[in-house]
């Protein structure tokens, strides 16, 4: 039957509504409580016509141009909600994995809490014992440290220069397992041995079995004026952690040679070692209350707080920018779905003439939308979790293929691109393409909803 045989009565409805407000409001308004209010009510229950029609208008039929531009369009909202979803998913990983790859690499060097005196502690002893009467330590050493300039032949490098006790030393960081030559054990007191990192030791030229000269600030007063204090070392080890800071700019020396290099009496402090890295702050404030010496008690938050700081910042900036990707490509579905309800207003009159209801009408074209949104970010999701899984692999054959490398490890503090994929990041990042794709649909499914089936059919 020609669609032009259809007649309807349509009855008009009347809204009292403030004559202030503009026309969209006015109209909005009572149709959006009369249709998505009651949608909402009954959770969606979907009749499978409405399932079907909603599905059959997600695809173009053969040899219809409008409608294959239409799909085209909604083709191309799907992959934009892909790949904003991929995107999002890659950056917070990878993010992640920095955090936790510069924790563990600074935690490797550092130690959780550091008790330093005030200028220095005396009975180190008493203090690692005030502090082992807490639960959460299960490791203490001492250290000292100080500044100073090496020297091979024509090489000079500044350095910060540690001493510890080498027994002690594995009980509060990792730095023994990152040796690559040499162990910590052969920093034997009176030897004057010395461990450089691996960088350090390249910019010097030097190898293990070799000399270089240590030159403290602090000069030695003499009848000729004051001359510099140096001594000269013999290379024991080399270290790597893998974080240029620390591979260019530390050195490791026995805590007594310390002692005499700087002479000093005592110890600048004790390093703690806990059993959950994130009690740090809370045993940091009870062990300060309870120090009976002038100390300075940090814990591993506030001595690296500018790092970690930074890179949470920058995670959440990342996740703003490229959640508005995926708004961007969410909301090309509001274009699509206009001109599919501007282009089946005949089959919207037809439906209603049939018995179909506004709500009907508005769910068949909610389903269309969230069709879209549902397949995008599925696409997106399993993209994002693959390419974050492996992305040690495709980074460094991009670098090989491109001929480059994109982090530098004399430039950042991490020279490879770390990643660790969270659940929650996945499922918050697909709740909100979701939750946009659905929002995008309300505006068409309320238009396609106040099609006046009289005026569709008037010259068809």
């Amino acid at each position: 039957m020609h669609r032009a045989g259809f007649f309807i009565a349509v009855r008009a409805h009347r809204h009292v509504v403030s004559p202030k407000l503009p026309n969209f409001a006015r109209n909005f308004a009572p149709t959006f409580a009369r249709t998505f209010v009651p949608t909402c009510a009954r959770n969606f229950a979907l009749s499978p016509y409405e399932l079907a029609v909603g599905l059959r208008y997600t695809r173009a039929r053969k040899g219809s141009g409008r409608n294959t531009f239409i799909s085209f369009i909604s083709l191309m909202s799907m992959a934009g909600i892909a790949l904003g979803v991929a995107a999002l998913i890659v950056v917070l990983s990878v993010m992640n994995g920095f955090q936790q790859e510069l924790r563990n690499r600074i935690l490797a060097v550092a130690s959780h809490i550091e008790i330093q005196g005030m200028p220095q502690l005396e009975d180190w002893p008493k203090v690692a014992a005030i502090a082992r009467q807490n639960s959460r330590v299960v490791g203490a050493a001492p250290y000292v440290l100080g500044q100073a300039m090496l020297v091979a032949g024509d090489a000079n490098r500044g350095a910060l220069v540690r001493g510890i006790d080498p027994a002690l030393e594995d009980s509060v960081a990792d730095i023994g397992r990152h040796m690559r030559r040499g162990t910590l054990a052969d920093l034997a007191p009176g030897a004057f041995g010395i461990v450089l990192g691996g960088e350090l030791a390249r910019g010097l030229g030097v190898m293990p079995g070799d000399s270089v000269v240590v030159i403290t600030p602090a000069g030695t007063i003499t009848p000729a004026g004051t001359l510099p204090r140096m001594k000269s070392f013999r290379v024991v080890g080399i270290f790597e952690v893998g974080m240029y800071e620390f591979d260019s700019g530390l050195a490791l020396i026995n805590i007594e040679d310390a002692k005499k290099l700087y002479r000093l009496d005592g110890v600048t402090g004790v390093r703690l070692k806990l059993d959950d890295l994130y009690a740090a702050p809370l045993v940091a404030r009870d062990l300060w209350q309870k120090m009976p010496v002038a100390a300075d008690v940090r814990d591993w938050t506030r001595n690296h707080a500018n790092f970690f700081r930074a890179v949470q910042i920058e995670k959440r900036v990342m996740f703003i920018i490229l959640t508005l990707i995926v708004a961007v490509a969410a909301f090309n579905i509001v274009s699509a779905q206009v001109m599919v309800v501007t282009d089946k207003q005949a089959d919207i009159a037809i439906l209603r003439t049939l018995g179909a209801s506004p709500l009907s009408i508005m769910a068949i074209f909610i389903v269309q939308g969230a069709l879209i949104g549902i397949i995008g970010t599925a696409i997106g999701v399993l993209g994002g979790i693959l390419l974050a899984l492996n992305i040690d692999t495709v980074v460094p054959f991009l670098e090989r293929l491109l001929n480059t490398q994109f982090l530098d490890k004399s430039v950042y503090y991490i020279s490879d691109l770390p990643s660790d994929l969270q659940r929650g990041d996945v499922t918050t990042i697909a709740a909100i393409a979701l939750g946009l794709a659905l929002i995008a649909t309300i505006y068409p499914a309320w238009k396609a909803a106040r099609v006046n089936p009289a005026d569709a059919l008037r010259y068809e």
